[in-house]
């Protein structure tokens, strides 16, 4: 795969492509998504992890409406009291940081106050919760613990995506080309699988 494949693949503009490719191919030789099934899934899912290779880091700048994504974390009066109302513009940083402290509070290592915040998804995989942050970094040779910033590093997006892929045996999936498994694998359900499929396709388009 050559930068103009990645670049068709992902569907991204050229100066995207120049930015992440090496990158990429990195993570990928490294992590053994090494068949044009294998690229094609990635490249597919973390386009979507990622607004198309372009966020590193998780919003939470939800509508009312928006935040019914995390099912009962929320009570309804939560999601009035925290959500962007009609008309209104973007989340202040507070609420946003509200948002995260309760869907990610006491889970997965996030113990204490302000950790679903701090260890709110990052990277080109969007990287979760403090144990994630903990195995990635031990992956990695990173302490993302201390600086879960270090995710929004090009380098350390990729390969986090990649430490996830291997950690979670998602070549399994993309050689059965089981990309409703694979989204499940990834998302923990199957939040944006249209989007998914359809990068999908336009990947093996051009690596297949």
């Amino acid at each position: 795969m050559n930068q103009d494949d990645f670049r068709f693949a992902a569907n991204i503009t050229p100066s995207l492509a120049a930015r992440w490719f090496i990158p990429l191919t990195d993570t990928m030789n490294k992590f053994g998504i090494d068949t044009g099934l294998r690229q094609a899934a990635f490249i597919a899912q973390i386009g979507t992890e990622s607004a198309g290779f372009t966020r590193l880091s998780e919003s939470f700048n939800y509508s009312v409406v928006g935040l019914s994504i995390f099912g009962n974390r929320l009570t309804a009066a939560q999601r009035e009291q925290l959500g962007r109302k009609e008309g209104e513009p973007a989340l202040s940083p507070e609420r946003q940081m509200a948002i995260a402290n309760i869907v990610y509070g006491g889970r997965y290592g996030n113990q204490l106050a302000g950790d679903g915040w701090r260890y709110r998804g990052r990277g080109l995989k969007q990287v979760t919760f403090h144990d994630n942050y903990l195995a990635c970094g031990q992956k990695l040779h990173l302490d993302l613990v201390a600086d879960p910033d270090l995710l929004l590093e090009d380098v350390n997006a990729a390969q986090s995506a990649g430490w996830f892929w291997d950690a979670n045996d998602c070549n399994a999936f993309a050689d059965l080309k089981d990309m409703l498994g694979l989204t499940k694998r990834i998302n923990g359900g199957t939040n944006g699988l249209n989007d998914r499929q359809a990068r999908y396709q336009t990947a093996c388009k051009v690596l297949l």
